[in-house]
């Protein structure tokens, strides 16, 4: 086994890994690992933008009031209040780097967004989220001190006598095993949106993250608790292509199959409700038309107003035969955000020492039930700087210290399993999709759970490539997440009971996993 020698590991590239890996190398040593290529993430398919209170009539207050109700009860106020007054000197940091978001005038342009009771998002046009990975790409390769190693698949985390020491991944073009030795690991690996069959996450959010932190022993919490985006455009491709909220915050319209907005009345933010009701309230929409698709209206925009502020969904829509300035464009809910997963207390540290994680992987208690609009990115960015500031002062004190080295033992048997890894995602990701979607029941969760337990023999081999780890790890958090679902027996945030349909106040609580007791506990 290859062995590589670091301060500090990263898995991960996305906002959170990348902004973490650039803030330690400034004085130490750090090592990016991603199962891609560096700039095939999440954040860089995120069309949303980065909510922080900087208008003269908003204020951390608001934006901790907002976020706090989307949650449904379960935020953690004191991540909250970090979350919403550190954002403005992370947003600062940012476009110190050189990220460019739009400009209404003299100051930064502002949207709104579901949840959001005024405009507080910043915006790079509908192209954010690849604006900041680029700022961050472009930083690390200029700076030339960060080590990125690029088709490394993570399989699991090291653990000795206590501590994480390391990651063990596979070179995805040699197929060798590369040990990454290093006194801290940080979780930046994102989120599981692969699990279901209709998603706008990319191919490589398959939980992996979560299923290595559990393996290691490390503790889950409020996995049950998928986010699913309102306006993900109805076509056939995958990842679905994203209609990002800020263009409802711009003034277009749902409507049913009859041409009725069915969001009147139903809350009183209409189009910008908060992101769990506006989703159910489309699958009933869509249950009332027969399946039929729902619609987003914005021909009522100025067509200048849309080419200009959304140029990324003009262009995609006109390649599907829209004219998003005449035509109503078809949409439907997609799975796109992992709001439960590791643990994390205010720093980013994790129950087991010197493991950390930030981003989607992480369950820093901001999101409670239901995320915020654009609070996602901006999460990556605050606790990625927490946990840099925390690891910073210990390998202060530990700097004359080199890192220790261990032997260990590992190896990658044959599998005897004659497995097609895309039919058996497929399988899981159907099964995901209507069973443990939007609408969830007891009858529903106990067929996926018996449905699952018929792939336990997959768990047990050691796969010889990529692709079988990555089912494993799929498997693994979906057996989590339908677990959880099935213990929470009400309906609160994204997660919805047909047969609890109503929130239950003796539920406000968290629900985790880990590996000692193989139970939920709350």
């Amino acid at each position: 086994m290859d062995k590589i020698t670091t301060d500090v590991v990263v898995v991960g590239s996305g906002v959170a890994g990348l902004s973490a890996a650039l803030e330690i190398s400034k004085q130490f040593d750090v090592a990016v690992i991603t199962k891609g290529k560096l700039e095939e993430t999440a954040t860089w398919y995120a069309q949303g933008g980065v909510a922080t209170a900087i208008s003269p009539e908003d204020s951390p207050k608001l934006h901790l009031k907002d976020t706090l109700e989307a949650g449904a009860g379960l935020c953690d106020r004191r991540a909250v209040d970090i979350l919403v007054s550190e954002a403005s000197d992370r947003i600062g940091e940012l476009i110190g780097l050189g990220a460019k978001f739009d400009w209404q005038g003299d100051r930064i342009g502002l949207s709104r967004e579901g949840g959001h009771r005024l405009a507080r998002v910043l915006h790079s046009g509908d192209a954010t989220g690849s604006e900041i990975e680029a700022t961050l790409i472009r930083t690390a390769n200029a700076w030339r001190s960060v080590q990125v190693f690029e088709h490394r698949f993570a399989l699991d985390l090291v653990v000795d006598g206590g501590r994480c020491v390391g990651v063990i991944c596979m070179d995805e073009e040699s197929g060798r095993l590369v040990f990454y030795l290093a006194k801290a690991v940080i979780l930046a690996s994102g989120g599981a949106g692969q699990l279901y069959s209709v998603t706008t996450n990319p191919a490589i959010s398959t939980g992996d993250g979560m299923a290595m932190a559990y393996r290691a022993g490390a503790v889950l919490a409020d996995m049950e608790f998928i986010q699913f985006h309102p306006t993900a455009l109805d076509q056939d491709s995958m990842p679905r292509f994203l209609i990002t909220e800020a263009l409802r915050g711009e003034g277009a319209y749902l409507r049913d199959c009859n041409g009725e907005r069915f969001m009147v009345g139903r809350h009183p933010l209409a189009e910008l409700g908060p992101r769990d009701i506006v989703t159910r309230e489309m699958i009933r929409a869509i249950k009332q038309c027969n399946g039929g698709p729902v619609y987003l209206d914005a021909t009522h925009i100025p067509k200048d107003t849309l080419k200009e502020h959304f140029p990324t969904i003009w262009k995609h829509c006109r390649e599907h035969g829209i004219d998003i300035s005449k035509d109503l464009i078809p949409v439907r809910p997609a799975a796109h955000y992992t709001i439960g997963g590791v643990k994390t207390d205010l720093d980013g540290r994790t129950n087991i020492v010197d493991l950390y994680a930030t981003g989607e992987v992480a369950c820093t208690g901001v999101h409670g039930a239901n995320r915020l609009a654009s609070n996602s990115l901006l999460e990556g960015l605050v606790f990625s700087k927490r946990i840099i500031k925390t690891i910073k002062t210990k390998l202060a004190m530990e700097q004359k210290n080199p890192v220790q080295d261990i032997k260990i033992g590992f190896e990658v048997a044959r599998s005897k399993l004659d497995l097609d890894f895309k039919k058996e995602r497929r399988w899981l990701q159907k099964l995901m999709m209507d069973y443990v979607g939007v609408a969830r029941s007891e009858s529903g969760l106990k067929y996926a759970i018996a449905e699952l337990k018929k792939k336990d023999e997959i768990l047990r081999v050691e796969f010889s490539s990529p692709e079988g780890f990555e089912l494993q790890n799929m498997l693994l958090v979906a057996g989590l997440i339908v677990r959880a679902a099935l213990g929470r027996e009400e309906s609160r945030g994204v997660h919805y009971r047909e047969d609890y349909p109503e929130s239950d106040d003796s539920w406000i609580r968290h629900l985790e996993h880990y590996v000692a007791e193989e139970t939920i506990a709350g």
